[in-house]
């Protein structure tokens, strides 16, 4: 069997020792991915699956602190599932409002005297859906007539003659219509004259204390009906155990009797935490709130109301332009056939009934749902983990073995990564391929440490004790032409930035003068020894294609020797005075080499030369 030819002089060779291997594998994998180009499905990515990889760290302390995270990750989705009952689907409340007010009270008016009045009389027009007025004080304006009256100032237009007023003007603040009349108001002043119902509305502030304050003694009923129509349920605010004997006698009180229909005004106010004999002065608005939060899961079936109050307008009279609450309204009365009114401005209460609810019943749908949404929360615990590992409370070795079995970098296509090696450095460099500065002076990426092949170093051992190899003074050749990025004295000038590199970093001793050198880069019985290991019926011709193969086991022996197993997807190069002391031992007949050309887009298990 003959060796095959070489094809190209190289310097930069992966790993020899995985060659055979990587063949197989190559050529298995070749196999399984033409059959699967062939299946119809290849181009819809069907017959192909991904997972992660992942990293498994043999660490007491490690595991101990990811059971601990997990442990209270899981406590707490736990204990945010039961109180804020996740599981359960939920629905909102659609209610109907209706109230009923009860009470008498009695005052005594300047010019009218006394008066009861009853719900019809304080209760005031309608203010709207889910909502009651209780009238708590009143300004009266007696025995109005249709006929025209001096204008009240500041409303009415303040005149000296007649031409001061205009017939037919009115405004918004007018209280009527002008006659073109001026007429004297009081003894100081002269305002127009409006058609309008006479005497005019004069008093402005209501009356200190309230008329009515005695309304806070009033109770109210509200009937308040409601349904979740997800769920078909039904309730209303009257309990199914509250009988009619209870809610004649029964009254609004948090403590005592907090789920009673009936209030008490003056409780409810006081609940706001305001003063009824105050607020019945200018009148207000007072929010009632009923909230349903209720349980529809089985024995643990809940669903009561829970009573809140607050003040919603705003109290300080200074604070704003209009304050309180008020409106008109007037009873029309016949006296010797003139028909009079008697005017209110009544001041009061509104009470605005405000329903909010939700129901919830236990669903697997949602259940699963959460927990999914959850799961993502365990991804702290390896975040914190993988910061902790980037601490200081792991060694840099650690945390650079950690780094490496984790990530596994991918380089771009368009960079060109490269690993060396110097002599009086105890660590393998890797670079960017510059394509202006020399590879001695490129700056490192990353330094990592040296990784010996061990089976590497046996096989060489029982080479050596076999007695094959003759040991030969080192040769310290001189190069007359020395370039200026040369450190050993031993380099040749190269044009190609890539190939500029020396065996050093600082100035010394050349590798190649060292005896190893000799024995495990030079020997020939060892290069042939390792070249039948790798095909052991090849015939040792002697040719050009077998000092060929000898100069490339040569490089081979180099690599593994002062740079082992390269880091990933990195390219090794060997010195310049390594690669012309080979190349001056196994020299080509045509004197001609091809020299490194590392390609972008080989990884570094191929060989990138040509």
């Amino acid at each position: 069997m003959e060796l095959k030819p070489l094809q190209a002089d190289v310097h930069v060779i992966t790993d020899p020792h995985r060659e055979e291997k990587n063949q197989y594998e190559s050529e298995e994998r070749d196999s399984l991915s033409q059959t699967i180009s062939k299946m119809p499905c290849k181009r819809l990515n069907i017959c192909e699956y991904e997972t992660h990889k992942l990293v498994r760290i043999q660490s007491v302390r490690l595991g101990s602190l990811k059971w601990t995270f997990n442990g209270v990750i899981l406590m707490f989705i736990c204990i945010v599932m039961f109180w804020n009952k996740e599981y359960q689907e939920h629905d909102y409340v659609v209610s109907s409002v209706t109230a009923k007010v009860k009470g008498v009270a009695m005052t005594s008016l300047p010019d009218v005297g006394d008066i009861v009045w009853d719900v019809v009389d304080y209760s005031g027009p309608s203010q709207g859906k889910n909502s009651f007025f209780v009238v708590t004080n009143v300004i009266v304006t007696k025995n109005q007539r249709q006929g025209k009256c001096p204008e009240v100032p500041p409303y009415g237009k303040v005149c000296w003659t007649d031409k001061d007023c205009v017939k037919g003007f009115w405004d918004q603040n007018s209280h009527g219509v002008q006659t073109g009349a001026c007429v004297k108001f009081d003894v100081t002043q002269k305002t127009c004259e409006v058609s309008t119902w006479c005497p005019i509305e004069t008093k402005k502030k209501p009356p200190k204390p309230a008329l009515l304050a005695s309304a806070e003694n009033f109770t109210v009923l509200i009937k308040n009906n409601i349904r979740f129509p997800n769920f078909n349920f039904i309730r209303r605010n009257i309990l199914p155990e509250m009988t009619d004997s209870y809610l004649k006698h029964c009254q609004f009180n948090r403590r005592t009797d907090p789920w009673c229909p009936i209030f008490r005004l003056g409780d409810i106010v006081l609940e706001a935490r305001e003063n009824f004999s105050e607020m019945a002065v200018e009148g207000g608005v007072i929010g009632i709130q009923i909230k349903w939060d209720c349980n529809l899961d089985g024995f643990l079936r809940n669903c009561l109301p829970k009573y809140s109050f607050r003040r919603l307008d705003e109290k300080e009279s200074n604070r704003t332009l209009y304050p309180g609450l008020n409106f008109r309204f007037a009873r029309y009365q016949t006296e010797k056939g003139v028909g009079e009114r008697t005017l209110f401005k009544a001041f009061g209460i509104r009470f605005d009934v405000m329903v909010f609810g939700k129901a919830g019943k236990f669903s697997i749908i949602q259940l699963i749902i959460y927990i999914g949404s959850t799961l993502s929360y365990y991804a702290l615990t390896t975040l914190f983990i993988d910061w902790l590992i980037g601490t200081s409370c792991f060694s840099k070795e650690a945390r650079q073995n950690y780094s490496e079995k984790k990530v596994e970098s991918v380089q771009d296509r368009q960079q060109c990564i490269l690993c060396v090696s110097f002599v009086d450095e105890n660590h393998i460099r890797v670079v960017k391929r510059s394509h202006r500065k020399s590879l001695q002076q490129v700056k490192p990426m990353s330094v990592h440490p040296f990784k010996d092949d061990i089976r590497h170093l046996s096989a060489m051992a029982g080479v050596l004790q076999k007695g094959h190899i003759i040991d030969k003074q080192p040769q310290a050749l001189s190069r007359p032409s020395r370039p200026a990025w040369c450190l050993c004295g031993c380099c040749l000038p190269s044009t190609p930035p890539q190939e500029q590199l020396c065996c050093r970093m600082s100035r010394g001793r050349c590798i190649t003068t060292s005896s190893l050198f000799e024995q495990l880069v030079l020997s020939r019985p060892l290069l042939e020894a390792v070249l039948l290991y790798r095909e052991p019926l090849c015939e040792l011709t002697e040719g050009e294609q077998w000092t060929t193969a000898l100069r490339h086991c040569a490089y081979i022996q180099y690599i593994t020797w002062r740079i082992g197993a390269p880091p990933r997807e990195s390219l090794p190069v060997i010195p310049s005075c390594s690669v012309w002391r080979i190349r001056e031992e196994y020299s080509s007949q045509d004197g001609e080499y091809t020299g490194m050309r590392p390609s972008r887009t080989t990884s570094p298990q191929s060989s990138p030369n040509t």
